[in-house]
Order: structure tokens, then C-alpha cells, then sequence
């Protein structure tokens, strides 16, 4: 099908059905689809659920015309059509809400935006295209400032963009590969309302990726599973249960459970902040005399709603943004978080979106392992010349224990999924002698298995006398781990709370800027111990 007729396609007012059929996608000789079909009904919500690894990416992304299938064909409508790139998607008002970001940073959000429609004029009219945003947001149950460069939000704010651009596009099929994986609980739940609702008015269809049962069971109409690249299995979501869909995603297994929490005496105080203060890229005060200690045998949560300073945190400790006032102590030392210091000290790190502050894409799965500790034995000798069967080793091995998917250790790591990169960086950082960890969002688009098992491999370290510092916007996840949970609001911590004490409703209180007193004994139906 040529794009002239893709075009008189998209020009339908009502979502169109798309279905795929024996879909085969090779990758030299690793299948990553074989022979899959789907169909996703016009107006309706369809969850693609799968293991990292499954081929659910792969699958969206030929659909989107990244990647042209080697066998079987995709239907939009009632015509086989080719998707020989994104614009012929577009064409058909299908958009794609990707797990990694696709915005350009130097740009606006009205850039953005208006860069992204198939057809411009000549010359743009900016005061037009603004007041036609502006309206457009009114509309819309979060805000976001068109004018402002996309490099100056956070991950979450991001996400939101990504959200709103497709809107904005007018795309009737929306495929979303995890889309609140960075908002809270209270802003998916919005988001993904707001999207069903579209859906239910008879204006759009969904296919969302997620790990999220709860999202499942609470918007989507029916689901198909995926396993190592191959259908496993289908169904309405009114006739399953979380564990029906389980079993189709991972067959008869059972998941590492996160370890008990042992009862321990906290020890000596391992990182101590005092009155950090940090700017953003415009010069913005993002951080605000920020004190906080965090104990050997001890997880301290931080929560907040994304673009509250916890990014700019992270980033001052892991050496990556410089601090403009305060200092920082490791093991009562100064600490100024050089590879050095890092190295003596035995601090590990796990920024968010690892593929871009944790890795050199280009570089091989093997060569990001040893990143840490490549002039270290056995991977050197005498501390520059580099033994690569060493390496390799270690790569083996790292990759076999935190069930790292990647074709060979020799591959790209830009090329493994996102989950993948992910734990590929979280066993570089666990695979030492640890004694502080800082982690944020460390199962950020990861399956429910491997959130389980990541999350015990923290809870571990923490039980072995680690001192974690856990900064996620899941609050589910900062309830699970954490002993003590302060949140974030405009860079400064509002608010610290023992996890006997802590109260959702409090919690989601001082994120939203209400600081009110925590109360001395939450009701019971509140409290998640």
C-alpha cells in the first residue's frame, strides 16, 4: 500500500482496527517475533503484556515502521498497508508513546509538538501555534509550559510531553510502551482516565505495554501475552486474574520474594548532607539547603512528584551536577564524589534512565560492565593494560546471575531492551563490596518478575549493613523497602516519617506542597507497615 493511500486512510474519523498476522522479525539469527497475530479492535483498550525481552517492543515498533517485518503483514481498517516509516503511522493516526524518549532536548514543548505534524508550512506562525497549545492544554488534566526547553524537565514531566504530543497530533490509535512508569499513583490513575475515557467516547484505542496488573484490570478490556517472541495467550480482562496472566507471561513459576526486613540496630551514619544547595541548566535554584543522614543497615526513601529536585540529588552525589553550597561527608570524610572516592569508599549508583547517565550505548554489554572497575584486577594489569578474556569473565557471569537478556556479551548495549539495561547496570553496581548504594527508580519499566527480584537484591543489601538511598516516584515501592520515607517539594525535603508511621495520605500531602503535621498514629486502613 503507497503512502497516498495511508493518507486517505488516516483521514477516518473513528479509530481504525489494527491487526497484525504472522509476524516474524529476525535479528540475524535471534528471532525476536515469531509468527505472532493481534488484533486490536477499534475503540477499545488492549494491554500487550510480556517478560523483558518478549518482543512487545519489537512488535510495536513494526507496527510503527521503525523496523519493516520479515514475514506476515499488517490491517489498518480493512486494507493490508506497509509501514516503511513512522510518517505512514502517522499518516494512519497511529502514534507511539515510547519508553525512552523521542523528544528533541534543545528544543521547546511547542517545538516539539508542532515539529512532530507530518506536513508544516513555509514559514510558522508562532503566536498562532501558541495560542492553539495554550488551548489545547486547558483541556488537558496536567500542565506543562509550552515555552520551556524539554532538556530542563524531569524524567516524569517528559513522559507527560510524550502523552500530550500524540494527543496534540490527533492520533486515534495510541500505543503506549509503559506510560506512567514515571508518575505517581495519583497522575497515572488521572492519565490513564482521561485516556480511557476517550476510548469509551468512541475517539481512540489503546495498546499499552505495562507490568502493572492493577492498570490492567482497572482500564484495559483485553490482553495478549507474549513470551520469547512468540504468542502465548489472550483473553478479556473480565473473565482473568492477575494470576491467570501471570502464568501466560512466565508459565509456572515462582518469583524471588523480597527478603524479611531484619530487625537491626541501625549502625554509624554513612552519608550526611548539610545544607546542599544546587542549580539546574537555566541557573534555577533546584536544591535547597538539603540535610539528610542515611545509616549503615538502613533504606531511606525519598518521594516526590518528578521535577522536585530528587534527579538534581542524585546527580550532585553521583558526581554528575556540581553542588553550589553545603557539604557532604562519607564516613565523616568530605566527599566531593570523584571516581576515587567513590571506588575507596565503596558508593554505587544508579541514576534514572541508565542508558544515558550510566552506559556509552556503543560500547559492548561486556565493556559497560567493567566500566567500574576496568583498571582494577583481574580486568588490568598494572593498572592500564586491560585483560579482555578477564572482562568477558565477569561479563559471563554477571550476566548469567541477574538474568541479563542480551544476544552476546559483545553486543551494543544500546541494543538490549530497556529492562535489560537496567539490570545490566544494577549488576555492575551490586557486584562489588557495597557499603552505600544510591538508586533511583531502579525498576523503572521492568516486569513484575524482575521488580521482585530487584527489589530483594536491595532489601539484601540493606539486611548486610548497606546504606541505601532509594529515590522512586512509586510509592508502592517506597512502602515495600524503605525504613524511613522524606519527600521532595520544589528541592527541599518537607518532610521525614518512620515506616510505622507512615501515613499515604500524609505522604501524598506534603508531594503535592500541603504540609500539614504528621499525625502521631495514622488509621489503621492508611498505614502501610
Amino acid at each position: 500500500m503507497n503512502n497516498a493511500t495511508n493518507a486517505q486512510a488516516g483521514s477516518l474519523t473513528a479509530p481504525p482496527l489494527v491487526e497484525v498476522f504472522n509476524l516474524t522479525k529476525r535479528f540475524g539469527p535471534f528471532v525476536a517475533l515469531d509468527h505472532v497475530s493481534m488484533k486490536l479492535d477499534p475503540c477499545t483498550f488492549h494491554a500487550l503484556l510480556g517478560e523483558n525481552g518478549a518482543g512487545k517492543s519489537t512488535l510495536v515498533k513494526c507496527i510503527m515502521g521503525y523496523y519493516q517485518a520479515d514475514e506476515g503483514g499488517i490491517i489498518v481498517g480493512n486494507k493490508e498497508v506497509t509501514m516503511a516509516n513512522p510518517r505512514d503511522a502517522q499518516a494512519l493516526g497511529i502514534g507511539m508513546v515510547y519508553q525512552h524518549f523521542t523528544l528533541v532536548p534543545n528544543m521547546t514543548v511547542a517545538e516539539n509538538f508542532v515539529m512532530g505534524r507530518s506536513k508544516l508550512p513555509m514559514i510558522l506562525d508562532w503566536k498562532s501555534e501558541l495560542r492553539q497549545l495554550e488551548e489545547f492544554m486547558a483541556g488537558m488534566p496536567f500542565q506543562v509550559d509550552p515555552r520551556v526547553p524539554v532538556r530542563t524537565l524531569a524524567a516524569g514531566q517528559k513522559q507527560k510531553v510524550e502523552i500530550l504530543k500524540q494527543l496534540y497530533l490527533k492520533s486515534r490509535v495510541l500505543i503506549l510502551d509503559e506510560p506512567t512508569s514515571v508518575l505517581t499513583p495519583a497522575e497515572a490513575t488521572e492519565i490513564l482516565g482521561l485516556l480511557h475515557g476517550m476510548v469509551k467516547a468512541g475517539k481512540l484505542s489503546i495498546l499499552m505495554i505495562t507490568h502493572k496488573f492493577k492498570q490492567v484490570m482497572d482500564f484495559a478490556d483485553e490482553i495478549t501475552v507474549l513470551r520469547r517472541g512468540k504468542f502465548t495467550g489472550k483473553g478479556y480482562v473480565k473473565d482473568l486474574t492477575a494470576a491467570d496472566m501471570a502464568e501466560m507471561m512466565i508459565g509456572k513459576q515462582f518469583t524471588k520474594e523480597t527478603a524479611a526486613r531484619t530487625v537491626q540496630d541501625r549502625g554509624a551514619a554513612r552519608l550526611c548532607i548539610r545544607n546542599l544547595s544546587a542549580v539546574d541548566e537555566t541557573g534555577k535554584r533546584t536544591l535547597k539547603d538539603v540535610n539528610l543522614s542515611v545509616h549503615a543497615g538502613e533504606i531511606v526513601g525519598i518521594a516526590g512528584v518528578s521535577g522536585n529536585g530528587q534527579r538534581e540529588l542524585v546527580e550532585v552525589l553521583a558526581g554528575q551536577r556540581n553542588r553550589t553550597a553545603g557539604t557532604i561527608e562519607i564516613n565523616g570524610e568530605p566527599y566531593d564524589a570523584s571516581r576515587g572516592q567513590m571506588f575507596r569508599h565503596k558508593i554505587f549508583c544508579l541514576p534514572e534512565e541508565p542508558l544515558k547517565n550510566a552506559c556509552v550505548p556503543d560500547m559492548t554489554v561486556s565493556d559497560n560492565l567493567a566500566l567500574r572497575n576496568f583498571d582494577q584486577a583481574p580486568h588490568s594489569v598494572w593498572g592500564w593494560l586491560l585483560n579482555g578474556r578477564a572482562i568477558k569473565r565477569t561479563a559471563l557471569d554477571l550476566i548469567e546471575r541477574y538474568k541479563v537478556k542480551a544476544p552476546s556479551p559483545m553486543s551494543p548495549i544500546g541494543k538490549l531492551s530497556g529492562g535489560n539495561v537496567q539490570r545490566a547496570v544494577l549488576a555492575r553496581e551490586l557486584s562489588g563490596s557495597v557499603d552505600i548504594l544510591i538508586v533511583a527508580n531502579p525498576v523503572f519499566g521492568l516486569d513484575f518478575a524482575a521488580v521482585a527480584d530487584i527489589h530483594a537484591q536491595i532489601m539484601d543489601a540493606r539486611n548486610r549493613g548497606v546504606a541505601v538511598l532509594l529515590v522512586s516516584e512509586d510509592l508502592d515501592e517506597l512502602f515495600e523497602l524503605s525504613d524511613r520515607i522524606c519527600v521532595m517539594f520544589t528541592g527541599e525535603l518537607v518532610s521525614e516519617t518512620k515506616i510505622e508511621k507512615a501515613d499515604l495520605a500524609v505522604i501524598g500531602a506534603h508531594m503535592a506542597g500541603m504540609h500539614v503535621a504528621v499525625p502521631e498514629s495514622a488509621p489503621a486502613s492508611l498505614v502501610f507497615a
